[in-house]
């Protein structure tokens, strides 16, 4: 997955994935902070995150997860979303109006996918207005470079479906393998990785809401 050229296929039943290749998380993070006039030391400021480690992510040494890309994408007044492909539909069009407290998701109903090098993050329901989880499925591929642990705003859990996850939380390694699960503030400083041969599965649930 780490390939510029490599792309999620759908899973059986899904619409083709908004999958893009890995390095074009980095370009557009590059894009849009020169367009903001910023250095990678006032990104580094505004996100929360470390010079080296933007650093890596631009030149696509390294990958970045969705809750810190949403940090990013905060700093640089940006959505989520405009970060992966642009020809990608957008998670929160959908058909006719949704009601605000609720929503309800099939199991053929399609699904949208991000991709960022080593993690395709499945969303599991539609927008809601009034609702703030992100309940999404990632599947973790094995390698890449390590994320440094860092704290940003709200809280997320994630529970092993398969695989091995090294999850680790305010400096402590933990290893969860499946029935394992972890929910914590996530403004303690954590970090995912998989070190195993073999693609992890997990469900998450973060907030707030990153699309």
């Amino acid at each position: 997955m780490e390939s510029n050229q490599v792309r999620e296929r759908p899973l059986p039943g899904e619409r083709a994935a908004d999958a893009t290749p890995a390095g074009l998380v980095g370009t557009r993070i590059r894009q849009y902070r020169k367009e903001r006039g910023l250095t990678l030391r006032g990104l580094a400021a505004r996100s929360g995150l470390s010079i080296g480690f933007l650093s890596q992510v631009e030149r696509g040494i390294s990958s970045i997860g969705l809750t810190a890309l949403g940090s990013v994408a905060k700093a640089l007044d940006h959505t989520v979303a405009e970060f992966f492909d642009a020809g990608a539909d957008s998670p929160d069009q959908a058909v006719g109006p949704l009601p605000t407290h609720f929503t309800l998701t099939r199991a053929e109903t399609p699904a949208t996918q991000y991709v960022s090098a080593q993690q395709t993050y499945r969303m599991l329901s539609e927008r809601g207005p009034d609702l703030v989880l992100e309940p999404m499925l990632v599947h973790i591929a094995p390698g890449g470079r390590r994320e440094a642990a860092y704290g940003h705003a709200g809280e997320e859990f994630a529970y092993v479906i398969s695989g091995e996850l090294l999850y680790e939380v305010d400096g402590v390694e933990h290893r969860l393998r499946p029935g394992d699960s972890v929910h914590l503030r996530s403004s303690v400083p954590h970090s995912m990785y998989n070190d195993t041969d073999a693609v992890t599965t997990v469900v998450s649930v973060v907030t707030p809401r990153l699309f």
